[in-house]
């Protein structure tokens, strides 16, 4: 009998140390930027739309918790979800070892390859550092497609942005002569009237070190019973057609990729 006391007492301990520790995921909140369509933006009225939007509400019905999302300054995004402001990034945040040693991942929920857009009477031949020594290249701070241009392009002159909306804004301006983002982000700019200025330059090879592994949901180091649930929502959404369904609603091509 005392053996049992014993061991219930020490299940009772286990119970009330992880229940400290224990969350109820029946409400997760989930962080976005808002400013990188077709991914995340906002619409005049300050409803969140895009790929990643339709993508989180999917897996927090696979999931069987409510949404709630919170719209986040990218620069500020890893430091918003340490300090509790939201308990999930869905932003098209690439998994990198740099942010892992910050934050856990999911598995990814796509991956696409980095391009560079310029104006269409531009004389810039092609994407290779070479071709792009002395160019006035844009990009959004503190991302893989900054830091892929710091290490596969010094060549050339890198103008940092705090959204690509400000980028944007300076190429099809002549203030700068390229930009180079996800292709899927250019490709979606160029085929609207704003994006009438530019054209597709060209992909670039993606560099695992820097680019990463895809596209994936951060999550505090901690909290690896929530990670748990997206990974097995993520498989369920590729599985019931759900995550096909999306994919098309956006694009021509599977973004998934391999």
């Amino acid at each position: 009998m005392r053996v049992l006391r014993m061991a219930a007492a020490t299940v009772a301990i286990l119970a009330v140390v992880g229940g400290a520790e224990a969350k109820d995921w029946t409400k997760v909140r989930i962080g976005t930027e808002g400013a990188y369509p077709p991914f995340n933006s906002l619409t005049a009225d300050g409803e969140l739309i895009g790929f990643d939007v339709d993508i989180a509400k999917a897996l927090c019905e696979e999931m069987k918790v409510e949404c709630e999302f919170v719209t986040q300054d990218w620069d500020g995004m890893i430091p918003a979800l340490q300090a509790g402001k939201f308990d999930a990034v869905i932003a098209s945040m690439s998994i990198t070892e740099e942010r892992k040693q910050k934050v856990d991942f999911t598995n990814k929920y796509y991956n696409t390859p980095p391009a560079i857009a310029v104006p269409k009477d531009s004389k810039i031949a092609g994407t290779s550092d070479a071709d792009l020594k002395g160019v006035a290249l844009g990009a959004q701070s503190s991302t893989t497609h900054s830091n892929y241009a710091e290490e596969k392009l010094p060549s050339a002159d890198l103008k940092l942005y705090p959204t690509p909306d400000e980028y944007k804004l300076d190429v099809a301006s002549g203030r700068i002569d390229a930009v180079i983002d996800d292709v899927v982000v250019l490709s979606d700019w160029l085929a609207t009237d704003d994006g009438a200025c530019c054209k597709l330059l060209g992909t670039l090879t993606p560099d695992p070190v820097i680019n990463g592994e895809g596209a994936g949901i951060a999550i505090r180091k901690e909290d690896g019973d929530l990670k748990e649930m997206f990974n097995t929502a993520i498989e369920g959404i590729l599985a019931n057609g759900k995550y096909k369904e999306i994919n098309d609603k956006y694009f021509t091509f599977d973004v998934y990729g391999g």
